[in-house]
This record gives structure tokens, sequence and C-alpha cells, in this order.
């Protein structure tokens, strides 16, 4: 039996704006979410809604600390677990959000 889903707030139905940034549902699937910690993903939130259509992202260390509320040493724990998660990859000022693998660990080339 099909559960209908309706709205619970139908005057504010999420719609795609300029700009918008996704996350990819294969971290909640492939169990990655549960390997990261709540400042990982915190951090993977603020890369992916400021990253451009490559994942590439230009903030530097101090506005990201500025936007998290963070110490250096905070943001770089949070990075090097999303690193080990392999969501992202960072040569210093580039932050790059990955493409997340598929269950069997593929990654998917156009």
């Amino acid at each position: 039996m099909m559960i209908e889903k309706l709205p619970v707030n139908s005057h504010r139905i999420r719609r795609i704006p300029p700009g918008f940034g996704w996350v990819d549902h294969r971290i909640v699937r492939n169990r990655q979410v549960r390997d990261c910690s709540t400042d990982s993903l915190a951090l993977y939130l603020v890369l992916v809604c400021v990253s451009d259509q490559d994942g590439l992202s230009f903030y530097g260390n101090a506005l990201l600390c500025s936007i998290l509320g963070w110490s250096k040493t905070r943001l770089e724990t949070a990075r090097e677990g999303l690193e080990s998660a392999d969501l992202i990859a960072f040569s210093e000022p580039i932050y790059q959000v990955l493409e997340v693998a598929g269950e069997n660990g593929d990654v998917c080339h156009d």
C-alpha cells in the first residue's frame, strides 16, 4: 500500500533556486554519514552550499572558521574526517566536494 505524501506547509514547498547545491543521497545509503562527525557533516553542508558546479570552493580557512564559529584546529579535524570518508579533497586554498561513489565503489564519469 502506497502512502500518499502531502506537504505539511503547502505555502513553503521547496523549489530549486539558482545556485542550488545538493547533497548526494548516497552518503546516507553508503553509510558515509555514519562515519563522519557532526562537525565534518556541518563543514560538508557549507562546502556543498558554496561550491560551484564542479564542486570547487575558494572559501579560505579563515572564512570557513568565521562562518562555522570554529577554531582553525576544529576546522582541520572536520576536514580530515571528510577526507577520510572520501567526500572532499583539499589542496590549499581549494576545497573540492567529490562525486560520491556508488554502492560498489564505482564513480560515474560522463
